[in-house]
């Protein structure tokens, strides 16, 4: 899979801005506030529907600006693919080769994109939540079945907290609920299970190969085990749900844990450790798409060199495979001899606007 163009309107800094990414290394350098990571959070937003800094649109829009675009041309498949995403007057639309599209599920998978931004060492070191939105991001790229179910687990979940929160809840209708959220949230554990069974075989190999050699792992920590019956557990613990006013056992509240020479990396990982961790699970992101799909997905490197020493960051640029499509962002225009050993293409970014050099 490879982008061959990318263009944008009014999107965060970026006023009008269009360039076509080289296959291999593409550096984007510049100083910062310059535009380089809007650049990858737009890629990110017209290929997923999100941004990996707001959940709100009218944060992505240039300031003064109503709306805002952003086109993605590419090859996938060994076919010609083009997305693209309109916010205006807070509609959000999305087409795909020209034509409206009516689901977020319609544009998912259409481009695979991995993207690592600094602030993903939370997966490591931060709460449950973030491990529980990477995994939700990345299933949903592969999987329409988990996102429907996704979608529908949240809204089942919604409705159940608000009614534990009446006085007198009716109990006939928390069956309902109860019902629904197990039938919904089988599908969310099966998927997750074997996701990251399949994930940790690759990030542990990722790790490796950065790190040189420490022995890395993630584990699915479901909050209904599978010697558990969901449904007799939501009915036990009902009460207790009633009294805190949410449904406190479920997918919503699985987590992973990631360790590191069976060590947990979020209590013993030093801060190279734990961006070595983060890092290697969007790399094993990267191996298990193309162990799926035959085709390697799009690598968005958002200053993934900044806590890696020289020899970490070698190892990294050595183990990318030469059909990776990178894009990476750095303030430096050679911020690492490795990367000259690779196919490389750099791009200036200057206040909004992107050179060739």
């Amino acid at each position: 899979m490879q982008l061959t163009q990318f263009s944008c309107r009014h999107f965060r800094c970026l006023p009008g801005l269009a360039f076509a990414p080289e296959p291999g290394i593409n550096l984007l350098y510049g100083d910062n506030a310059q535009g380089k990571t809007s650049i990858l959070e737009a890629i990110l937003y017209c290929t997923t529907s999100r941004s990996h800094r707001t959940t709100t649109e009218s944060d992505l829009r240039q300031q003064g600006e109503e709306g805002f675009r952003v086109a993605l041309h590419a090859i996938a498949q060994g076919q010609p693919i083009q997305l693209e995403a309109n916010w205006w007057h807070n509609q959000k639309r999305f087409k795909v080769n020209g034509i409206p599209q009516t689901r977020i599920s319609d544009i998912l998978g259409r481009i695979r994109v991995v993207f690592f931004a600094p602030e993903d060492v939370d997966l490591v070191k931060g709460s449950g939540s973030h491990r529980r939105r990477f995994l939700d991001m990345e299933l949903a790229q592969l999987s329409p079945a988990y996102l429907l179910a996704l979608q529908q687990y949240k809204k089942v979940l919604r409705q159940r907290n608000e009614t534990v929160r009446d006085k007198r809840p009716d109990p006939i209708l928390l069956d309902v609920f109860d019902e629904q959220l197990v039938q919904y949230g089988a599908i969310l554990m099966a998927e997750r299970r074997a996701f990251v069974t399949q994930l940790s075989a690759f990030a542990q190999n990722a790790y490796a190969l950065v790190a040189g050699g420490e022995l890395f792992s993630v584990h699915y920590l479901p909050s209904i085990t599978p010697d558990q019956d969901f449904a007799e557990t939501l009915k036990q613990n009902r009460e207790r749900d009633i009294r805190r006013g949410q449904t406190l056992l479920g997918p919503h509240r699985d987590d992973l844990e990631l360790t590191v020479d069976a060590k947990p990396a979020r209590s013993f990982g030093s801060q190279g450790q734990q961006k070595t961790a983060a890092l290697a699970l969007k790399l094993a992101e990267v191996e298990l798409i193309h162990h799926r799909y035959q085709e390697y997905p799009v690598l968005l490197l958002d200053e993934a060199l900044a806590e890696l020493d020289p020899h970490r960051a070698r190892r990294l640029f050595d183990m990318l495979a030469t059909q990776v499509q990178c894009l990476i962002t750095t303030t430096e225009r050679a911020p690492n001899p490795a990367m000259e050993e690779h196919p490389l293409t750099r791009f200036h970014v200057v206040r909004g606007h992107i050179e060739k050099t």
